[in-house]
């Protein structure tokens, strides 16, 4: 049994992971890594072994705790552990593993992913399956672990993790401790480390920080001076910021595609050029700590929830700053879809075409072809409980249809049913309801919007 249709080599699906313990020591200057990895979860069936999703680095020490005659062997990708007695399904285990080498992105099917060096630092781009070339884990978005990371590296260095516990230098090197207790996917776990500037900022009430190269300040600062409004709209849009703080960590280096991590936005020196050219990919990877982040997919095969509404919070932000309203935008991209290959099923677009920008666009359009539905009020009525009561879980299609469902009562339940078959379970583009004279934007249909592509120029692959 596969734990994820789309990623099938990824995971154990006899397990789920409550805790990772990571000690890491990194040298940047030699992109030598050492770790060790303390493994914390429960078995959701018997089994005699443990299979740990690691690519690029080789264990060298396993240990169960209270097992002595446990082994293990390694493959390219896969560190199985054979256990010395049968574990019974809910029952505990604790596996230490001792691991160090090169880390380096591992190739697959979306690109190049995972731990992968800059000209003077790192990035590490997990989603979906590069969270295994630094630590060993198990690598499937419906489990969903707590954390605490301590990585030492050379002094000099900013580093971002998750929540900061505490820092301290010694000589030449710094040892930071961080701690994620929301449960998070090891794909949303990422290092960035950096001859940064760090600032504090006050995101409407949320602690915010921004890591920078200090001569990339004056662009940084001009194009994310909008963040604490947009963190005010999407709270008011969305419901409270579900996690303790937001990070954005800005490159050196250019980047291929902006990218989010639990808590973080990381955006290449080519996404901040000063001038707010950009803005809506700012504003996209801050909408996913409400979608993607804190309410997370069980399965690849439901990205849609994650990117559109990510790709809708755009249109939102758009709207209430004084730009085009959502509903102009849907239009254009409509118009741009409906000339596009009808070959696409939302609810299952199949791995190859996952991160295809149909899903990012189609998955908007749906969310906005529901608020014309059902309007205003219940929409967003509608957002807030569903972030609120899913907040560190795992979700997919059939809760968001089934939730919305129950939610728009008798009168409409049948048709809000109906769209839902049409957007999500058909390749072919619907039509957008008609649009009501309040519809905000109603009256903006003779100028419909559209956005250009972020493409992977190396990957061919849209924005995360």
């Amino acid at each position: 049994m596969n734990a994820d249709a789309y990623t099938p080599h990824n995971g154990d699906p006899r397990i789920r992971v409550e805790h990772y313990d990571l000690d890491i020591d990194y040298r940047v200057t030699t992109n030598r890594l050492s770790g060790t990895a303390v493994i914390r979860g429960m078995t959701v069936q018997p089994t005699r072994s443990v299979s740990l999703d690691l690519s690029g680095l080789r264990a060298s020490r396993v240990r169960v705790s209270g097992d002595g005659r446990a082994s293990f062997r390694q493959g390219d990708h896969k560190l199985k552990v054979s256990l010395g007695r049968e574990l019974a399904a809910g029952e505990g285990f604790e596996i230490t593993v001792a691991y160090a080498g090169a880390p380096r992105p591992r190739r697959t099917r979306w690109g190049t992913l995972g731990w992968e060096e800059l000209e003077d630092g790192v990035i590490v781009a997990s989603q979906p399956t590069g969270a295994p070339t630094w630590f060993p884990c198990n690598d499937v978005p419906a489990d969903r672990s707590a954390y605490s990371v301590r990585l030492t590296t050379d002094a000099g260095y900013e580093v971002a993790v998750a929540e900061p516990v505490s820092r301290s230098t010694r000589g030449a090197r710094t040892t930071w401790v961080f701690a994620q207790d929301l449960p998070t996917p090891s794909y949303l776990m990422s290092v960035q480390i950096g001859r940064y500037v760090r600032e504090a900022v006050d995101l409407d009430g949320v602690r915010g920080e921004i890591l920078f190269p200090r001569p990339l300040a004056a662009r940084t600062h001009a194009d994310l001076a909008t963040l604490p409004r947009m963190m005010a709209v999407f709270q008011e849009a969305f419901g409270p910021y579900p996690l303790p703080a937001y990070r954005v960590v800005v490159t050196a280096d250019d980047l291929e595609i902006p990218l989010e991590a639990q808590g973080m936005g990381i955006f290449g020196a080519n996404h901040i050029d000063g001038l707010g050219g950009l803005e809506r990919l700012i504003a996209h990877e801050l909408a996913h700590q409400w979608f993607g982040n804190g309410v997370g997919v069980a399965r690849w095969r439901d990205i849609w929830l994650n990117e559109g509404f990510a790709c809708y919070a755009e249109w939102i932000w758009a709207e209430r700053s004084g730009g085009h309203s959502a509903h102009a935008k849907a239009l254009g991209h409509w118009s741009a879809l409906s000339a596009s290959p009808q070959d696409l099923v939302l609810s299952d677009p199949g791995p190859d075409l996952m991160f295809d920008d149909r899903v990012y666009k189609r998955g908007a359009l749906t969310l906005h072809a529901l608020r014309l539905t059902i309007g205003d009020a219940e929409f967003f009525g509608m957002i807030h409980a569903w972030t609120g009561m899913n907040s560190g879980r795992a979700v997919t299609t059939a809760d968001f249809r089934a939730f919305v469902v129950s939610r728009v009562g008798a009168a409409l339940a049948e048709r809000v049913s109906s769209l839902f078959d049409a957007w999500l379970d058909r390749a072919a583009l619907p039509h957008l309801p008609d649009a009501g004279p309040s519809t905000p934007g109603a009256a903006d249909i003779a100028a419909p919007v559209t956005e250009a592509l972020i493409v992977n120029p190396r990957n061919a692959g849209p924005l995360r």
